[in-house]
């Protein structure tokens, strides 16, 4: 009898061991998580994101040569396509013709302006001469009016005194007259010298677009980084604002979190992220809290939903949150698009 009842006693006091191991392993996991919860907020609905530099043509044309592959590192600045420029170059060359016509109207228009002063300066001597003259005559025959009367001078002389201020005066009226046109003539000659001036301000505005328009048949890369999607070939014919291919600008990558309303309480800017990469699980990647989006991702949608129609379910919305990222030996890794988990430090 007794032998029987030795391993119902083992086995009483074995399961209450067993259990007493779980309920405190149980517990070290719950104080565990419960101690990180409090300290931290988690999400998985994150994704890196970055910078991406659309690159269009401002001009149209057949593309000439291609200086890059596809997801080829390039710097800034550097020409990347060159589009076939005969047309431009030839648009150029019609400015500065069209400009160097201008000048020589503007110097035909300018010796006209000094011919005509020089034409002024002499008409204004010739009144001056005929004015003195005119008056001579008028005195003469002013005097042998007098002389006349008291029979000094014979009908003769007072005939040929009468005929020389007549013969004055007419061309002083003369002088006069062609004293006034060559002042009018002046007038339009500088207007003309004026017009042509405008012309040429005309004409060089032409070149500098001109000179703008063949600069642009050389692609350059906006931005430092890599480029993808590259969609054009030798040959192509491209229009105006039409894109090219993109570039992912280095250094400008970073974190877009979404995280519930309800946990946004205790989120502020600046606070440590730890960042786990699903690509890279083993690898450590810190980051800070940088702004939180004006709006929730539900507002900026395409259809954004409204409450007020239908029958009414509450939904937790979410609100992008930036996280900048700190540079490390996987950053260069990394690309936008891939998901990753964040945990944000709000007890620091």
């Amino acid at each position: 009898m007794e032998n029987n009842n030795v391993p119902k006693s083992k086995s009483k006091k074995v399961i209450p061991i067993i259990l007493g191991v779980i309920l405190i392993i149980g517990g070290y996991f719950g104080v565990k998580e419960y101690i990180y919860f409090s300290n931290h907020i988690d999400t998985d609905d994150a994704q890196i994101d970055g910078d991406i530099s659309p690159v269009v043509s401002r001009v149209g044309g057949y593309i000439d040569s291609i200086y890059f592959e596809e997801n080829q590192h390039i710097d800034a600045g550097k020409i990347l396509v060159k589009l076939d420029d005969r047309d431009f170059k030839i648009k150029l060359e019609q400015a500065q013709s069209g400009k160097q016509s201008a000048l020589a109207n503007v110097n035909v228009s300018e010796s006209v302006v000094n011919s005509t002063a020089a034409n002024i300066a002499t008409a204004k001597a010739n009144v001056v001469a005929a004015q003195a003259k005119s008056d001579k005559a008028n005195k003469d025959f002013a005097r042998y009016q007098n002389l006349i009367k008291d029979g000094s001078i014979t009908q003769q002389q007072f005939d040929q005194a009468n005929a020389e201020k007549q013969t004055a005066n007419a061309q002083l009226q003369a002088m006069q007259a062609q004293y006034t046109a060559a002042q009018k003539q002046v007038n339009t000659s500088q207007s003309q010298v004026s017009a042509a001036s405008s012309n040429i301000s005309a004409k060089t505005a032409d070149i500098d677009f001109a000179k703008l328009q063949l600069s642009y048949t050389k692609i350059v890369a906006p931005a430092t980084g890599i480029i993808s999607n590259k969609n054009i070939q030798i040959g192509q014919l491209i229009q105006p604002g039409q894109s090219l291919f993109a570039i992912v600008n280095d250094n400008s990558l970073y974190v877009k979190a979404n995280f519930k309303e309800t946990q946004l309480e205790k989120l502020k800017e600046g606070q440590l992220v730890d960042v786990e990469i699903d690509a890279y699980p083993n690898a450590e990647l810190k980051g800070h809290i940088y702004n939180f989006s004006p709006a929730t991702g539900a507002k900026f949608s395409l259809l954004p939903p409204d409450n007020a129609t239908g029958n009414y379910v509450k939904v937790i919305q979410r609100v992008p949150v930036k996280i900048k990222l700190d540079k490390n030996k996987i950053f260069d890794k990394i690309r936008p698009g891939m998901s990753v988990k964040v945990s944000v430090h709000v007890s620091e």
